[in-house]
Formats: C-alpha cells, sequence, structure tokens
C-alpha cells in the first residue's frame, strides 16, 4: 500500500475512522483542532456523528451516553481541555464504558501555550480524576505508531471495558509524515456488548441494562471496586509494553516517550560515534508503566547510571526511580514548559555522567 503524507492530528482521525469509530464529540483547542476538523467532514460520509459540543465538560458526558449504547466513540483535546473532562471520565472508568480519548499536550500549567510539551503525564497516570481508577495511556513517538495504536485502543477499551487514553504531544499532532493505514482488523477476540442499553422488551429475557456510577450501599461499590481493581491486575500482566533500543552492553541508559524519545535516538547516534555505547528504553504504555522492563535494564551490570529525558520539570523520572529502587542513579534532563531539549543537550550530559 501506497504511503501518502498526513499530519498527526489528521491521521489519528482517520484511524479511528477506520478502526470503527462513528461517533465524536468535541470542542476545539489548539494543537489537536485538525482532529474535530477532520472528522467533521469525514464522519458524516461513514454514517457516523460528528458534533462540537458546547464545552469539554458536555463533550465527555456526551461519550458516556454513546459508550453507554454500545458504540465506538472518541473524544479528543488538549492539555486544559483534558482536565475539564476528568470528572467525566472517572465516570466512565466507574460505569465500565469504553472510550477512546486522544490528548494532544500543550504547554502549561493554566492556559500555558499552544506549543508541545510532556506536561499531562501525572494527570494521564496517577487518576487525573477522583476515586480509584485508571486509564490504559498509549504514547506513540511518531505519527505511523499512532496510526498503528488507534486500533488497538478501540479494542483494549471493548475488552477491558474502560476508557482508553493516547497521550501524544503537539509535535506529533501538528507534524506531517509519510504513513500507511493497514486493514484495519481487530487482533483480539472481542466480546459481546450485552451490558449496553440498546432497547429492552420482557419477551427478551434478558435483563435490563443498567449504565450506572452511582452506589449507595457501601457493599456494592467495595464489588465495584475489587472488579476494577481486579481488571487493572490483568491489563498490567497482559498490556504492558515497551521499546528496547540498542540496550545489549549499554553503560548509560535513556529512558524517554514520545516525540523526544527520536530526539534520544539520535544523541544515541551522535555519543557512538564518540565510542559511548547508549540505550534507550522507551515506555509505549505509561500505564500500565514497564516497571520490570525498566529495572531490568538500568540494573544490569554494565549499566553505570540512567538518565531520563522529558519535556516537563521530571514527571515519568518518578515512575522511573520506583521501577529502579535505588540500584542505579538515574538522573535528569528535561525543560517544563514548552522548550524540547536537543540531541546535542541529551549528548553532553551523557558526557557529564561518564565523567563523574
Amino acid at each position: 500500500m501506497a504511503k501518502k503524507l498526513m499530519k498527526g492530528c489528521e491521521a489519528v482521525a482517520e484511524a479511528a475512522i477506520q478502526a470503527g469509530c462513528r461517533f465524536f464529540f468535541g470542542y476545539p483547542i489548539t494543537p489537536q483542532n485538525d482532529i474535530p476538523e477532520y472528522m467533521s467532514a469525514r464522519l458524516p460520509k461513514v454514517g457516523g456523528c460528528f458534533l462540537q459540543a458546547e464545552s469539554e465538560v458536555a463533550a465527555i458526558n456526551m461519550v458516556y451516553g454513546a459508550s453507554g449504547s454500545g458504540a465506538r466513540v472518541m473524544t479528543s483535546s488538549s492539555s486544559p481541555g483534558v482536565s475539564l473532562k476528568m470528572e467525566g471520565i472517572s465516570y466512565l472508568a466507574a460505569a465500565e464504558l469504553p472510550c477512546v480519548i486522544v490528548n494532544m499536550m500543550r504547554g502549561g500549567p493554566g492556559l500555558g501555550s499552544i506549543q508541545a510539551s510532556q506536561g499531562d503525564y501525572f494527570q494521564t497516570t496517577k487518576g487525573g480524576g477522583h476515586g480509584d481508577y485508571h486509564v490504559i495511556a498509549l504514547a506513540p513517538s511518531s505519527v505511523q505508531e499512532a496510526i498503528d495504536l488507534m486500533q488497538d485502543a478501540f479494542d483494549l477499551a471493548d475488552v477491558y471495558r474502560t476508557p482508553v487514553m493516547m497521550l501524544a504531544d503537539g509535535i506529533i499532532g501538528q507534524m506531517m509524515e509519510p504513513v500507511e493505514f493497514h486493514p484495519a482488523e481487530s487482533k483480539r477476540v472481542l466480546p459481546e456488548k450485552t451490558w449496553a442499553a440498546k432497547g429492552w422488551d420482557a419477551a427478551s429475557g434478558r435483563p435490563r441494562a443498567i449504565i450506572n456510577s452511582l452506589y449507595i450501599e457501601t457493599e456494592e461499590l467495595q464489588e465495584l471496586n475489587d472488579r476494577l481493581q481486579a481488571r487493572y491486575d490483568a491489563i498490567k500482566a497482559n498490556e504492558t509494553r515497551c521499546e528496547l533500543y540498542n540496550c545489549d552492553n549499554a553503560e548509560i541508559i535513556l529512558t524517554a516517550y514520545g516525540t523526544i524519545s527520536r530526539i534520544c535516538k539520535s544523541a544515541i547516534a551522535l555519543a557512538a560515534q564518540e565510542g559511548i555505547k547508549v540505550g534507550l528504553v522507551r515506555p509505549i504504555t505509561i500505564w500500565p508503566f514497564p516497571t520490570q522492563e525498566v529495572h531490568d535494564v538500568i540494573c544490569a551490570p554494565n549499566v553505570k547510571a540512567a538518565l531520563n529525558v522529558e519535556v516537563s520539570a521530571g514527571q515519568m523520572l518518578e515512575d522511573v526511580r520506583l521501577a529502579v529502587n535505588g540500584e542505579k542513579t538515574v538522573e535528569f534532563l528535561g525543560r517544563p514548559g514548552s522548550f524540547v531539549p536537543t540531541a546535542e543537550d541529551i549528548l553532553n550530559r551523557i558526557k557529564e555522567m561518564r565523567r563523574a
């Protein structure tokens, strides 16, 4: 299949449609505006529904309704917009409703800037909304990977009856890369949505479908939480994934996700020219976090130290250090806001670490 040049946001939107998404509810915010713009033109042509809601809060609750009927549904936003959706995401998790949320991160906190950032890692992986819940969080490093992950995002949502978030920075959303679309097909056995509220009559013999996140009785709420935690344990066991790049016999290990991981690969190439062996561990799922893989690579006997690189003040850094558990030194190179470290910045830090 021939490749075509596409902007990241538009490619993500097309991938969602090819994955079977037929409902999109959203509200404009830069740098993800190309997603709803693309959806508004394409969804009606495939029998779908695009609706620009009056707010991010309204949009996520429309997602709740569409998902409750069994539809494949998606919303997208950027950082402050996702903050507004967090209560609804918690409701979706509690009601065990599948959906996909795309966050093209921008600089923060507050309104911040419209430039790329990685400041939403905590928001995504540490809950975001209220209560004991998680969302599966996928972090692509290219436009092609974002496309490839979109089919799996909808499948994961359906298999585990949970919201799935694709977390990408604004660079991925706005860059143009040559991409290809493969025939959309589920690689998993997807369960029938017997829980969906699609209409009911007494003659069917089936119980009414009740979509709910309110549990007045303590015992019932405990049952829900036990069920959710068991599901999260299964996700950790079966769905954790990461990329190990050039790690064999490396003396320095970099950890990074998203766009900055590509810059890390450039730094690794520069280091190799100077005879320095550097590897990279790139989480693809930032929740569940690849704790064991990070530990095993960084704590290998040949590794002297690790450097975590982010476009933030150091958010994934906490998970990396928890994984290493003090067995090796994990240093940090990052710039909060929207400044992106260069390959030369990373190489210079690697040299400093070797001299220390």
